[in-house]
């Protein structure tokens, strides 16, 4: 398992906002759950109202992108941007402020740590 830290998370915050530097948005979605804190943090960096769903021209963020389960749904609505902390595949349609080729389990900041190895065995149990 990958343990992010706080600071990572302030460091990534900031590179997405870099992102974002010269676009311009109707507000941010945080998929839930993992996009939430990521939204909130954003929002109020980019002065952007925090959506409660997604609608065009906004800005989606989620916190990794492995399979796409998540984004996906979101991928054709009009005038949106797609980032993502970390994304364990080349960005195609979405951005990522770390692409990994790894598919070590990330627990994030916000997250419990056991209940990141529950979430990892269920996951991966889920898999063929």
């Amino acid at each position: 398992m990958r343990n992010l830290t706080w600071d990572e998370f302030d460091l990534a915050v900031h590179g997405l906002a870099e992102l974002c530097r010269d676009a311009s948005f109707t507000g941010v979605f945080g998929i839930p759950r993992g996009g939430l804190v990521l939204a909130v943090s954003l929002s109020h960096r980019l002065d952007l109202p925090l959506l409660p769903s997604a609608q065009p021209g906004c800005l989606l963020v989620d916190d990794v992108y492995e399979t796409g389960l998540t984004l996906e749904p979101y991928r054709q609505l009009e005038q949106c941007t797609a980032m993502v902390w970390v994304s364990k595949a080349e960005p195609q349609w979405w951005q990522a402020v770390e692409v990994v080729q790894s598919s070590e389990w990330i627990v994030f900041p916000w997250e419990s740590a056991a209940a990141a190895a529950a979430d990892e065995q269920a996951y991966r149990a889920s898999r063929p």
